[in-house]
């Protein structure tokens, strides 16, 4: 049939009384197994169990394919499990509401119908149903019928490997590798009778991006996030309380817009050192780091009465003797974590003798899994690639930075990071003057965020920009899903496609 004579295409769930033009329409499409046919019976309980899983494709009224599912608990069944294994002898007992995966039992397309992309319609409809049913992917044995024709000279694998090179076509194969079905592995003497595919089959499989593991607490992780970056003003302060004030007044009013996360520039309390600037500046702010303990015990109190996931930026700390440059996350279910500055710059080290940290981790949230980079580390893309690795969706940056080419390099290294690392990026910096605090004199900021370059993101990959060296909020929400769509649809996928045969990369 030619798609000029299609009047209309329908796209229903199977009826028992479709049954006799249902066993027509199987046997002209499996003409090499004639007897290979599913009776009435067969039909009756599989639409009986699952009805949403049996569907079929009309046109002008006419059967023209059908998709025959069933649900089955993955852990059940081993890898190498045969056809009638997974069919529960052909009966279907193996049948599940429960089940994770839904498993794919037949699908065909009559002859005269072929070539007008009718399987990938239901072949997408079997995704809505396992995105729709909460069901971590699809599975089904996939048949091999071109490969009698290798079969004395390369095996299975080899075989696979040639396909997807396109050094041999199969149709079928080719089909589904095209539908973002992927082979998990060659099952041997999966469906006895299959000569042309000697028996053997390709466990192909497809994964559920938007697959949430049920949980037994009451809480679930947001997909819709809302941050709020604080593009912080350097002024003077007469006291702790003082600051805490401000913070406070920044912390409330992105609370009021129902802000999941708040994040706070690098050396934010930089304006405490003012009162010792009589001291060398080594000494002023070791003077500052007595200062952090009381402002991280403050801010996991906010974060706990204002509901929202506090990100401190950054304050010096000493420990056992040394001086180092950390930040805290304080989440709104009252834990608190520390991250540190890996990589110092130059005048850190000089000036302060401030020596780099030595964690890097990923932090879990009720908004998924975040990642924090204090200004330098984000010109280390090593850094944001680990953290991706450990599922990061977001990666905020606190910085500090005097001058515009400090600045330009923090911006478009950040923008870099959410482009290699599907990902998104909120980087906040501080603005203004501070007269009386030696070697943090000025500073220049434009607070952003940042998203991947796909079509479901901005095209120049900017969400929200503050104006810069301007005191202000800014707030943006970003889609957890997009970046998973863009991981298993973008027009690039710089995660998936690094030549990991080439080279690694590990933490030590």
């Amino acid at each position: 049939m030619k798609a000029k004579d299609i009047e209309n295409i329908e796209l229903k769930f199977l009826d028992l009384k479709d049954y006799q033009e249902l066993k027509t329409a199987m046997i002209s499409a499996y003409t090499n197994m004639p007897d290979s046919y599913w009776k009435e019976h067969h039909i009756a309980s599989l639409i009986k169990k699952i009805p949403e899983g049996q569907v079929v494709i009309k046109i002008n009224g006419q059967l023209a394919g059908c998709a025959l599912s069933i649900i089955v608990e993955c852990d059940d069944f081993e890898d190498n499990h045969t056809y009638r294994d997974i069919t529960g002898n052909y009966s279907f007992s193996t049948h599940t509401n429960d089940g994770d995966v839904l498993y794919g039992i037949d699908v065909f397309i009559k002859p005269e119908y072929r070539g007008l992309r009718l399987g990938r319609r239901l072949y997408d409809y079997r995704k809505e149903v396992c995105e729709k049913l909460n069901l971590r992917g699809i599975a089904f044995g996939g048949r091999m019928p071109n490969y009698s024709k290798y079969s004395d000279k390369i095996s299975p694998k080899e075989y696979i490997e040639k396909v997807k090179l396109k050094e041999i076509n199969d149709p079928v194969l080719n089909f589904q590798i095209s539908n973002d079905f992927h082979p998990a592995k060659v099952i041997k003497g999966y469906l006895k009778g299959d000569e042309a595919s000697g028996e053997f089959a390709i466990l192909m499989e497809w994964d559920n991006i938007y697959y949430e593991k049920p949980s037994k607490k009451a809480a679930i992780k947001k997909k819709n996030v809302r941050l709020g970056l604080i593009q912080w003003q350097m002024r003077p302060y007469k006291d702790l309380d003082e600051l805490l004030n401000q913070a406070e007044y920044f912390i409330d009013a992105v609370a009021g817009y129902r802000s999941d996360f708040v994040l706070f520039p690098e050396f934010f309390n930089a304006p405490l050192m003012a009162k010792d600037n009589h001291l060398s500046t080594p000494d002023a702010i070791r003077e500052l780091a007595k200062h952090t303990q009381a402002i991280v015990d403050k801010f996991s109190e906010f974060a706990i009465s204002y509901n929202i996931n506090i990100i401190s930026g950054s304050m010096p700390e000493m420990r056992d003797g040394n001086l180092y440059n950390v930040g805290y996350l304080c989440r709104r279910d009252g834990t608190v974590e520390r991250y540190e500055k890996l990589h110092v710059t130059p005048d850190e080290a000089k000036v302060w003798g401030m020596q780099g940290g030595s964690q890097i981790k990923a932090f879990d949230t009720d908004c998924g899994k975040i990642g924090i980079l204090i200004c330098y580390d984000s010109e280390f893309p090593e850094l944001s690639r680990l953290l991706a690795d450990e599922g990061m969706d977001i990666l905020f940056v606190p910085f500090l930075t005097d001058t515009q080419n400090g600045y330009s390099r923090v911006r478009y290294c950040s923008q870099a990071r959410a482009i290699e690392n599907e990902c998104y990026v909120a980087i906040a910096g501080s603005v203004g003057n501070l007269p009386n605090v030696e070697n943090m004199d000025i500073q220049f900021a434009k607070s952003m965020v940042f998203t991947p370059c796909d079509f479901s993101f901005p095209t120049n990959g900017i969400k929200a920009e503050a104006t810069p060296n301007t005191e202000m909020i800014l707030i943006a929400d970003v889609d957890i899903d997009l970046l998973r769509e863009l991981n298993q649809f973008g027009a690039v996928k710089n995660l998936r496609d690094r030549r990991k045969d080439l080279f690694e990369l590990r933490k030590k």
